[in-house]
């Protein structure tokens, strides 16, 4: 507990950091630490990272939310909640080695409580329909999955199969793992290999079964799906039901298990074509939505851009019957290959050579010019565009070397040290091409010039989901068109550039890989260069008022880059009227010349460091301005507000301040 004008972060760094190193001891048997100086509190465990000590704003999912003490408080030390998150919100994941401790956000110790009381109400009333659990990409479901699960073997009377269904092996594989990595799975052998092992497993005795949707098939010899178990107590998990759950294959599963509770889990909110997906698993039974984890800062908020215009595709370019299916039929790149041999000419407007030139230079112009220099994901149309892009990316990425290699020879020597670092740091960068692979697909490659060959080697012998996610490894750019745009879960990821038509959950997913909470990142950037995401905000309008999801406006994922500026003027008059009511003008201090600055700036260190108080609220500030100019970067009107920026990092100096971002240079 830190007095009210100490920022709460000071706990984090100095008090339990120091405590951790002094009395480990006291941490043996800690269930969860918070944080607070009366006025901001964070609830974390004691080896979590910053980003992952999080506000407790609601006791129940119904409130409005507030930062409060009283609120963190009540919310986690009453004696029945305390017990229950000691008992069943509290996991420790294994990862890269080490063993993590991992406590329930606000929004899941609520959401999977409520979801359990629906499905006491469902099995009650004999109707097997528990609800919708939609929760925002990048908010922790599949770990809300383990809450729930566990909480219901150990508090719920019976004898419970939980039956995890996805429809993507990369799906599958990612839920497995965090099961598995949290010591959830107590058996081996419990991944259905086939449609034949899986109604082995279901008229077996597991605690947990993981399958593919597809596995559902009915044998040549069956005229329909047999039933496998007449159990009440198995739940069956559906992750992003709506995209299977209405056809053969659900029905199929729902005969084998004609007496099982069923719950839809998915990360994206539920469209008006959806709307089946309710009279299948029921109403929602927790609503987390895009605007509350920005709020709650369990996910950064998204912003996006459209950079060129000029290469944008328009309807009128692109057969709208090709345009439709490539974004409605959520077509995998077998699909989309034999969709592009349907249809050349129109995907010629999409892959034309000097239209792709225009994008890769503008894809290294921009990359090269953020602020918080995080991950990035060029999404292209095909895996055939994918190596072209790459091919093209590396091209201006060795030309952009040689143009600040000449210019560092005209440059003096401070501005010389950063255009070394620059030039250090694009040498030092990686890029990969990660597609799934086909027959014969050398020869493919082949005939439209390229080699699929190097990419393939890399696919197979490194690790490169592990260093793509690692900030530290120089894998900085990865090249896809399917793979990793859906359950691919890299924090490191801050931009996504996109030249795909797509559109609704798969959009909203793609997007949704840059607003992880990560370290110092405090946004995402969306570069679209298809002119996919002005459709975007359509399609939630009319998923907002067609089904009821909570979206009101404001309540996108996206907000225009144009917010980035506003932001930073906000903050920026925040700190001018800061040292206004200190009979201070940055603008007199930047107008001063030598030795008559030095005195001005000093002046201003003087009212700064008045006393603790007027201290802590300049850090403050500071930290808003940097992280706000850091994220307008690499717009051009960045410029407008460089020197008054980097006259408040001077300023911030002394008192070395810890500021996230990447500070402007005078």
């Amino acid at each position: 507990m830190k007095k009210f004008t100490v920022n709460v972060k000071h706990a984090y760094d100095v008090n339990l950091s120091d405590y951790l190193d002094t009395i480990p001891q006291l941490f043996w048997y800690n269930a969860f630490v918070i944080l607070s100086n009366g006025l901001e509190s964070r609830i974390g465990t004691f080896n979590a990272p910053w980003e992952h000590f999080n506000e407790r704003k609601r006791i129940d999912q119904r409130d409005e939310g507030k930062v409060s003490l009283d609120t963190i408080i009540k919310g986690t030390c009453e004696k029945n909640r305390s017990i229950d998150i000691l008992e069943d919100f509290i996991l420790f994941s294994e990862t890269q080695g080490k063993l993590i401790k991992i406590i329930a956000k606000n929004h899941q110790y609520l959401g999977v409580n409520r979801a359990i009381k629906s499905y006491l109400q469902a099995r009650e009333q004999q109707h097997g329909k528990i609800g919708i659990f939609w929760h925002t990409t990048g908010s922790g479901k599949s770990f809300s999955m383990i809450f729930f699960s566990n909480k219901i073997f150990r508090k719920t009377p019976g004898n419970y199969t939980f039956v995890i269904v996805t429809d993507r092996i990369d799906l599958d594989d990612q839920i497995y793992k965090n099961f598995e990595k949290t010591g959830a799975i107590t058996e081996p052998n419990i991944r259905a290999k086939s449609a034949r092992h899986l109604k082995r497993l279901l008229k077996e005795d597991h605690r947990h079964v993981f399958t593919l949707i597809h596995k559902f098939k009915t044998d040549k010899e069956e005229e329909k799906f047999p039933v496998l178990s007449r159990r009440d107590d198995i739940i069956v998990i559906c992750d992003e039901a709506h995209r299977t759950q209405y056809g053969t294959l659900a029905l199929n599963m729902r005969t084998a298990l004609p007496n099982a509770s069923f719950i839809a889990f998915t990360a994206t909110p539920l469209f008006v074509e959806d709307e089946k997906t309710r009279q299948v698993f029921g109403d929602y039974v927790s609503i987390y939505n895009f605007k509350q984890s920005v709020l709650d800062k369990a996910t950064v908020p998204l912003y996006y851009i459209n950079r060129k215009p000029e290469v944008e595709v328009v309807n009128k370019d692109l057969n709208p019957q090709v345009e439709k299916l490539i974004e409605e039929a959520d077509l995998d790149e077998d699909e989309i290959e034999r969709l592009s041999k349907k249809y050349p000419n129109e995907f010629q407007i999409i892959t034309e050579d000097s239209r792709l030139d225009v994008v890769a230079k503008d894809i290294v112009d921009h990359f090269m010019g953020r602020g918080y220099k995080g991950k990035a994901m060029v999404v292209c149309i095909d895996r055939f565009t994918a190596v072209k892009m790459y091919n093209k990316v590396q091209a201006f990425w060795k030309r952009r070397i040689e143009e600040l290699k000449d210019k560092l020879r005209e440059v003096g020597s401070q501005e010389g040290i950063q255009l070394q670092k620059g030039i250090q740091y694009m040498k030092e960068t990686d890029m990969a091409v990660v597609v799934s692979s086909s027959q014969n697909e050398m020869k493919k490659f082949k005939e439209k010039g390229l080699d699929i060959r190097p990419h393939r080697k890399r696919m197979v012998t490194e690790q490169l989901d592990v260093k793509f996610k690692d900030l530290d490894d120089p894998f900085r750019i990865v090249f896809v068109c399917a793979m990793w745009m859906t359950g691919f879960d890299a924090p490191p990821v801050s931009t996504i550039y996109l030249d795909k038509p797509i559109r609704n959950h798969t959009l909203v997913q793609t997007i949704s890989r840059a607003n992880r909470v990560f370290e110092d990142k405090q946004s995402g950037m969306i570069v679209d260069y298809y002119g996919v995401l002005r459709r975007l905000n359509e399609a939630l309008a009319i998923y907002g008022s067609g089904t009821g999801g909570g979206i009101q406006e404001g309540d996108t994922p996206l907000r225009q880059s144009d917010e980035l500026a506003r932001l930073l003027e906000k903050n920026l008059r925040l700190m001018e009227k800061y040292f206004r009511d200190k009979e201070i003008e940055p603008q007199k201090i930047l107008l001063a010349k030598d030795f008559d600055q030095l005195r001005l700036i000093g002046e201003a260190v003087e009212a700064v460091l008045e006393d603790d108080e007027s201290r802590v609220l300049f850090l403050s500030l500071l930290e808003l301005v940097v992280d706000s100019y850091a994220d307008l970067l690499p717009d051009p009107k960045a410029n407008e507000y460089r020197r008054l920026v980097s006259l408040y990092v001077v300023l911030g100096e002394h008192n070395k301040p810890k500021t996230s971002g990447t500070p402007p240079t005078k």
